[in-house]
């Protein structure tokens, strides 16, 4: 049984392109140390294509039988990398690869760095299949809905273990270069398997990545390799564009510095990017603007729930200095009467969530406008999803979600189940404590719908659960898309500019 199922890893190996053809009595050698088997008995035939989950699991399976590991999800996950290691080709192979695939074009060189990712486990495709997505109407065009099912859950032992795992330093975070090939712990994944193209961005060493989790397609992170701070300043812009000119083909945007409104690893200095066009992205600019000093450079205010100012030229340089001039009066931007303070009692508030890319010769600029400040109203943030929401989302919204896709906890899939059975049925949702917290949420909504049935009940709440999502990120924008909110929003663009 061992032996079949590691001829069919290798096998999944030299049929993907991880493994040459003439390692393949190598590669088997590495498999059978890791499970301390000396003897192999070669299959007469492999079935191909070679079902990577159920191999990978045949083989956790004898591990758990010979004690090298214990039956958990974390454990299997350590292990199974591990596994995946042996059929990799090392750093300098792959890089080597990319960068002569990048000679032919730069997408040619994603394309097979995404490949392999997913091939080499990575990227988890059958835990990322599992991830339900749709897409919801909105007054401000299609938006993305996801609820997160790729992300394990840790089981009790693992919890349990990790309390009593000695806290390290090495990596300092999931983001750090030293994670390539790192064997991981309890508390730190496996990333054996893990692989990282270095760039060069602004004169100085980074690196290219995908996201194990890809929310979206081709979801990349381009990160410093020295474990520095996020901070959005001029470099930041500049590096925005240094990488959409080494990927023309990508977009690439930065969570905002602060918390609250940043919504990820503010320790670590990094972008988020990919082969995606968002519903922000899509969107048109509502009201065009000409700036004193930046009359070449088309901008304007875009319609979209958040504060959006885009701005569009040719030569990424401008926007640069516009982008630049606009961070910096905004730093220090107060308006009483819309409630923007650039600081209290020394606690600065606001900052930009910027996103680029390139449209055809075009170079644009997305400059999300953010304010983390709180209220006893609204302790986790007056900007940030409010309280009657959090039964969808109560986490923070960064750079995805600014950028028109929800990412939802895995929580809801089996709430929405339960509530499509308490729905059709007419039993009380507030009875059961895992959905009593959607219950006047239903009771506002179910009016609309005179008829409920098995077979529209799901489409009905993957629509208002986009309802609900559409007002989140309305929360989030600091001038709302109302009168008020557009004159508010002018007064701080007057600071910039004159009106076309």
């Amino acid at each position: 049984m061992l032996s079949e199922s590691i001829a069919k890893l290798v096998q999944y190996g030299i049929t993907t392109g991880l493994t040459s053809e003439c390692e393949r009595n190598y590669t088997t050698n590495l498999l059978l140390d890791v499970f301390h088997e000396d003897d192999y008995e070669k299959p007469d035939n492999i079935e191909e294509p070679v079902n990577l989950e159920a191999t990978l699991s045949e083989l956790l399976d004898e591990a758990i039988k010979r004690g090298l590991i214990e039956d958990s999800i974390v454990y299997r996950d350590l292990f199974d990398t591990r596994l995946m290691n042996c059929l990799m080709p090392r750093p300098g192979q792959v890089q080597k690869e990319f960068w002569d695939k990048y000679k032919e074009s730069p997408k040619e060189a994603t394309d097979y760095f995404y490949k392999l990712s997913q091939d080499s486990n990575y990227i988890r495709r059958y835990r990322v299949e599992k991830d339900q997505k749709w897409k919801v109407d909105s007054p401000y065009g299609e938006i993305d809905i996801t609820i997160n099912l790729s992300k394990p859950e840790k089981d009790p032992k693992a919890i349990a273990a990790a309390r009593n795992v000695k806290s390290g330093s090495y990596p300092k975070c999931l983001l750090c270069p030293e994670n390539e090939g790192y064997a991981g712990r309890v508390n730190h994944p496996a990333r054996q398997n893990h692989r990282i193209i270095p760039i060069t961005i602004n004169n100085t060493p980074w690196g290219f990545q995908y996201s194990p989790y890809v929310y979206y397609n081709e979801h990349c992170i381009v990160f410093n390799c020295q474990h520095t701070p996020m901070k959005i300043e001029r470099n930041a812009f500049i590096k925005l564009f240094d990488f959409v000119k080494l990927f023309p083909h990508y977009f690439l945007g930065s969570n905002a510095d602060l918390p609250i409104v940043g919504g990820s690893i503010l320790s670590h200095d990094h972008f988020q990017g990919g082969h995606y066009t968002f519903a922000m992205a899509k969107a048109p600019i509502e009201q065009h603007v000409i700036l004193p000093g930046f009359e070449d450079v088309e901008a304007g205010i875009v319609k979209w729930p958040l504060s959006v100012l885009r701005i569009r030229h040719k030569d990424s340089n401008r926007l640069v200095d516009l982008a630049t001039h606009v961070l910096e009066v905004w730093r220090g931007y107060t308006d009483e009467e819309a409630f923007i303070y650039a600081e209290t009692n020394g606690e600065p508030h606001n900052t930009i969530t910027p996103i680029a890319r390139k449209v055809g010769d075009t170079y644009e600029l997305d400059l999300t406008l953010r304010n983390n400040i709180t209220t006893e109203e609204h302790p986790l943030g007056v900007y940030h999803p409010h309280a009657e929401y959090h039964h969808i989302k109560k986490e923070n919204i960064g750079l995805i979600e600014v950028m028109g896709l929800a990412v939802l906890p895995a929580r809801l899939k089996g709430e929405m189940e339960l509530l499509e059975e308490y729905i059709l049925e007419g039993k009380d949702i507030s009875s059961n404590e895992q959905i009593e917290k959607h219950a006047e949420w239903v009771k506002k909504f179910l009016p609309k719908y005179p008829e409920i049935t098995k077979e529209n009940i799901h489409g009905i709440l993957q629509k208002e659960i986009g309802i609900v999502f559409t007002h989140v990120l309305e929360d989030a924008g600091v001038y709302k898309c109302t009168t008020e909110g557009r004159e508010a929003f002018m007064r701080f663009l007057e600071t910039l500019y004159k009106l076309k």
